[in-house]
């Protein structure tokens, strides 16, 4: 969660990274030269980024528009696949200083020449500028992707347009982006306008505090004023940089989407702004080094970072405080500085494209390999990038310079506000529309239940191979599919939304009882996301068995006693979590504990990775559960499907047999399994082999069984199929 952009792990989030970020700006497009005295009040809605209205004249800082191009290429080049800048996603980051610098520059500006700051007029000329462009993406974004995405995700995407609308993207992917089963969902289309929000909410507080700190300080001159309003502004990007840093390694989505932790990069640009008098009397030579080291620092941060890069925290300094000594540099207007390539013809021209490019290129990026039938190579990526170019200057001449232009705007702050809310609320009532009516699935005709069927039959694992048979699916997706295909992502177990299955990196050890809480018969249920999947089946048979049910399982984390590799590390809070709640379990002293974790992972360090560790680490985990009285079972991994299920029978609804996996390449590592299976027996511990349960005779592995959609995703059974092998499983268990 791309770099969440990149989570994806962060995307980075893989971040996707990533995604990049905003470069939303007040610039008005215009060409001609102004020249405006402190006594002369200018229309705030024409200002250029010029030099700040500390100088004698205003300037157009050509720099500050070639670090755009800078930034919005660096971006592109990242989200198309360059492999050279695989660290463009600190494009974002650019763009947050720039715009700290202009929009801080644009209001001192403003106090200095009217003696107040306008809230009405500054939120008209954010309308003005952002939303006409923004909200003609958004709409085209849900047309695109009700005609070619996938419909399973489909409820999903317009649930990301309407946060888009409100500027509340940012959180809705920290909060997606800490779900376990999303992680290797595709991006949204929409995933790049949690930028704008960042932005967006910074600029809710930043007038505010402006205008306050004006008020209570507004008696004193200017040079005055200024330092003292650099105080709250620098505690406020100080507490920001401290959260980024601690919330890095802690939680991805969240220190990557949050606005938290990224109000401190707008704040460098703000603190830019405030002290722009005294840097515009920097030494011409000493101020050309500092650009040029800036621009330096960007480039080599774009370089040297990738997805593995842990981002923003410490590593946002360098591209960040790179930005701001080029800007910082640059109000001296020295000679040999930075302008001699950034105020070059291809960089102005790109820089004022930067914010319709930045829109366009990542719905081109998602929603294009689609719509076109190809994979998005590198090659087709670049042309689709290309294309998002031409779509930003149509927009920019034919739409944004229009309507912000336009005369019935002019000095009406309040018709540009009706504006902005009628646009925002009119893309919100289209992402609400487009809800109702998603893509359509063509189902076939109803089957017989299966569920049904197998609780009349007098032996339910006959019944349920013979439905299996050769492992073929029915030809068509059945009309009474359970779960069906749109709603499968939101259908899953209790653990995932309680907190009982812990993330990557939570370490707690909540209650977690199920079943007749009353009963003195424990069970454990114990491992990681694949041992969760069998939680519905574990938890019908408490309830039937008159069990106390407790469930611990965290993401990814194996019940074998061995280090994993996670983001490049040793997994450590998996051995922490593991190790606690073994010593959990020995102290509840249950009457059974079920133990199952998947095949796939890498042990830390990866030349110690072979089948015999992680049949050794199981013995040594089993070794430290052993007490009397304790019955321990092994649950194998179940057989995995050949890619995300429900997207590939969405794309081949009527071939099915497209998504059915096969023999032995369903089985993730066959190696490991009998290494833990084989360390199991040693100890005389119950081994379960489920694998008959979801392939037919001829080793064939079907996504479909009779009206049941075996798997959520890519390697997870659904809530109804495992729910559905509890009669089996029961049959397997120990007695107790």
């Amino acid at each position: 969660m791309t770099r969440y952009d990149g989570y994806v792990s962060v995307c980075r989030y893989a971040v996707s990274p990533e995604i990049p970020a905003s470069f939303a700006n007040d610039r008005t497009g215009r060409r001609e030269k102004r020249t405006v005295t402190h006594a002369t009040p200018v229309p705030l809605e024409r200002i250029e980024h010029t030099a700040p209205a500390s100088t004698s004249h205003t300037r157009k800082r050509t720099d500050i528009e070639g670090l755009r191009a800078i930034a919005v290429s660096l971006v592109v080049l990242s989200h198309s696949g360059v492999s050279l800048f695989a660290g463009g996603y600190i494009g974002v980051d650019v763009f947050f200083v720039i715009s700290g610098f202009l929009i801080t520059s644009l209001l001192l500006r403003e106090l200095d020449t009217t003696g107040r700051i306008s809230i009405r007029r500054f939120y008209a000329r954010r309308a003005l500028r952002l939303l006409p462009a923004s909200t003609i993406v958004v709409v085209f974004t849900v047309i695109g992707a009700w005609l070619w995405l996938t419909p399973v995700r489909f409820a999903e995407y317009t649930k990301d347009a309407l946060a888009s609308t409100l500027y509340a993207i940012n959180f809705r992917l920290a909060i997606t982006g800490t779900d376990y089963l999303q992680e290797g969902a595709p991006p949204s289309p929409f995933q790049h306008f949690w930028s704008l929000a960042v932005e967006e909410q910074f600029y809710l507080v930043w007038p505010l505090l402006l205008i306050v700190s004006a008020w209570l300080l507004g008696r004193g001159g200017r040079s005055s004023r200024t330092r003292y309003l650099a105080v709250p502004l620098i505690a406020l990007s100080a507490t920001s940089l401290v959260l980024s840093i601690v919330e890095t390694p802690r939680s991805a989505p969240w220190s990557y989407f949050g606005s938290h932790t990224r109000v401190w990069e707008l704040g460098a640009g703000a603190l830019v702004a405030l002290a722009a008098a005294r840097l515009a009397r920097t030494p011409g030579r000493i101020a050309a080094v500092i650009t040029w080291a800036g621009l330096a620092a960007i480039l080599a941060g774009a370089v040297i970072y990738d997805n593995d890069t842990p981002f923003p925290g410490y590593h946002a300094l360098l591209p960040v405080v790179g930005t701001a000594m080029v800007i910082a540099g640059g109000t001296a207007s020295a000679r040999g500085d930075t302008r001699l390539l950034l105020g070059l013809a291809p960089f102005q021209r790109i820089g004022g494209l930067s914010y319709g490019w930045y829109l366009w290129h990542w719905p081109l990026l998602v929603i294009g390999p689609a719509a076109l039938g190809l994979h998005g190579t590198l090659k087709v990526n670049l042309a689709l990038s290309a294309i998002g170019l031409v779509l930003a200057a149509v927009t920019l001449y034919l739409v944004e310079n229009p309507v912000r232009f336009h005369r019935a705007f002019k000095n009406r702050p309040g018709r540009a506000i009706s504006l902005g809310v009628t646009l925002s609320a009119g893309a919100a009532v289209i992402a609400l529309v487009a809800a109702t009516v998603p893509p359509s699935i063509p189902y076939g005709p109803p089957v017989a239940d299966l569920p049904a069927g197998m609780a009349s039959a007098q032996d339910a694992e006959a019944f349920l191979k013979s439905a299996i048979g050769g492992g073929v699916p029915p030809e068509r997706l059945p009309g009474n599919l359970s779960p069906s295909l749109t709603t499968v992502k939101d259908d899953k177990a209790i653990v995932y939304d309680d907190g009982c299955h812990v993330g990557y990196d939570d370490v707690s050890m909540p209650e977690c009882a199920f079943g007749d809480l009353t009963s003195s018969k424990v069970v454990v249920l114990f491992g990681d996301s694949h041992a969760a999947s069998w939680f519905p089946a574990m938890e019908t048979l408490a309830k039937e068995n008159h069990w106390k049910l407790y469930s611990w399982t965290k993401a990814s984390c194996k019940v074998s006693s061995i280090t994993l590799v996670r983001t490049g590390k040793a997994y450590e809070t998996c051995d922490t979590w593991r190790t606690q709640t073994i010593a959990r379990i020995k102290r509840l002293h249950p009457a059974l504990v079920v133990m199952s974790s998947s095949e796939d992972g890498t042990i830390f360090p990866k030349q110690t990775d072979n089948a015999a560790a992680w049949g050794a680490g199981f013995a040594a985990t089993l070794k430290q559960i052993n007490a009397r009285g304790t019955k321990m079972t092994l649950i194998q991994d179940i057989p995995w499907p050949s890619s995300d299920a429900p997207e590939c029978l969405a794309q081949n609804p009527r071939v099915l047999t497209l998504c059915t996996n096969k023999l032995p390449k369903a089985l993730h590592s066959p190696a490991r399994r009998a290494a833990i299976a084989a360390a199991a027996k040693k100890a005389k511990i119950k081994v379960i082999d489920p694998t008959s349960w979801f392939c037919g005779t001829v080793g064939t592995c079907p996504p479909v069984i009779g009206n049941l959609l075996v798997y959520r995703d890519e390697g997870h059974m659904t809530k109804q199929y495992s729910q559905l092998l509890a009669p089996l499983l029961m049959s397997r268990l120990p007695k107790i």
